[in-house]
């Protein structure tokens, strides 16, 4: 069966490789009996899988059940996979079938196989082993044949060292691996994607679908899509049903994505106090071009200094200026020091040490940190203790807007 048609038939959407080598293996293996585990992360479409696998296999008649694991209480996901015997436990009133038992002949979806019990992997791992299974509080085996397609969003092998995941229940399950790419791992796929969800959500509440422009479509793609493909649903429905354009630009269409996944950097505010994404590049070289050119400013301020040492009688004016754009560039005096230059004095082991001016034949200069962040936290302090605690002024100062100052407060933990 061709890819087009089984995208067709399930509704999958796009035409990136990654997805369609996933695809291929899902059909390679549909038609056998064995044990599948689809690796991907949380709203990649792991399901769809497992439904295709059972849609294109010999058991397409017999039931099929897809069981989220981590949904279903420790205390009785046992008796919901096993089945139970009436009195077996406070609350079992009546005898129950399990899903094992149910789906006899079929196929059954473990979603989230990394939640489950140690005590519960141990039973899991005779079924697919021998068939078989005890329902709890029975001492009869009964016989099973269910073909079972696990997925897990976790890295289980590292499960398996830490001891929260059985290894031989692992490289049971691993008999055939799938990975679903994660939606940020096939972007030409994601325009497609959000324009088949608009079209869906327009004939749903009677509307006119909406549509991206370039920049829109820019932005997309570059978001990180950490709730992969149900995010992305998530937002075109947003966007379909709130937004009052039908014609969407990138400033429309980042009002409905969450600011804190877009960029951790500072942006400059446009006119109106609104950011686009597309300035995002930029002001990123705008804001390493400063601190390296406060480190550059910083040397050759030490240079200055260094010299006037060595030179006692040189201009006393040059050292009043050398002050003077310390206070003013920093806006920290007590930073600067306060020795006279002709005796400079320096800490060594705790005791001061005067040194002369003989003592001084070369200079030496010190690396500044160029973490983004720490030098993000200082301009801000700089800024609000410039204008005495006053947001406004101090966002106006730093170029970026006030709602992402406060952000940043909160994120730096900054009191004012």
């Amino acid at each position: 069966m061709e890819l087009q048609s089984i995208k067709n038939r399930f509704g999958i959407i796009g035409n990136s490789p990654s997805l369609n080598y996933s695809l291929q293996v899902a059909v390679q293996v549909a038609n056998t009996d064995l044990t599948v585990l689809i690796f991907g992360e949380s709203g990649a479409g792991k399901e769809a899988f497992s439904q295709i696998i059972h849609a294109l296999s010999a058991r397409k008649h017999n039931p099929f059940i897809a069981v989220n694991c981590g949904a279903i209480p420790e205390g009785t996901i046992d008796s919901e996979l096993f089945g139970h015997e009436k009195g077996s436990f406070t609350g079992a009133v009546d005898f129950r079938k399990g899903y094992f038992e149910t789906v006899n002949g079929g196929t059954i979806f473990l979603d989230e196989i990394g939640e489950l019990p140690l005590g519960t992997q141990a039973r899991l791992l005779r079924v697919l082993e021998a068939g078989e299974y005890i329902r709890v509080g029975s001492s009869k085996v009964q016989k099973t044949d269910v073909r079972v397609i696990a997925a897990t969003n976790k890295d289980l092998l590292e499960y398996t060292q830490a001891g929260r995941f059985r290894e031989d229940l692992y490289y049971r399950l691993n008999t055939v691996p799938i990975r679903v790419p994660s939606l940020r791992d096939r972007k030409e796929d994601i325009p497609l994607l959000f324009r088949k969800f608009a079209v869906d959500f327009a004939e749903r509440y009677k509307t006119t679908p909406v549509q991206l422009d370039e920049e829109a479509k820019n932005l997309l793609i570059n978001y990180s899509w950490p709730g992969n493909v149900r995010e992305l649903k998530n937002i075109a429905e947003q966007v379909s049903v709130l937004s009052t354009e039908k014609n969407i630009n990138a400033r429309e269409l980042s009002r409905f994505i969450p600011e804190n996944n877009l960029n951790r950097l500072p942006v400059l505010a446009s006119g109106n106090g609104s950011v686009s994404h597309a300035e995002f590049a930029s002001e990123r070289e705008i804001l390493y071009k400063l601190f390296f050119d406060m480190k550059k400013d910083v040397t050759e301020l030490k240079k200055m200094f260094v010299e006037i040492m060595q030179n006692p009688n040189g201009s006393a004016a040059a050292a009043n200026f050398a002050r003077e754009n310390l206070v003013r560039d920093y806006q920290h005096p007590a930073e600067i020091p306060q020795q006279t230059v002709a005796s400079p004095t320096f800490m060594q082991s705790g005791q001061p040490v005067i040194m002369n001016n003989d003592d001084i034949h070369e200079h030496e200069d010190v690396e500044e940190s160029l973490n983004i962040m720490d030098k993000e936290k200082e301009l801000i302090e700089k800024a609000l203790k410039k204008h005495k605690g006053k947001r406004k002024d101090a966002a106006s100062d730093l170029g970026i807007s006030e709602r992402t100052l406060y952000r940043k407060l909160k994120e730096y933990d900054i009191n004012e």
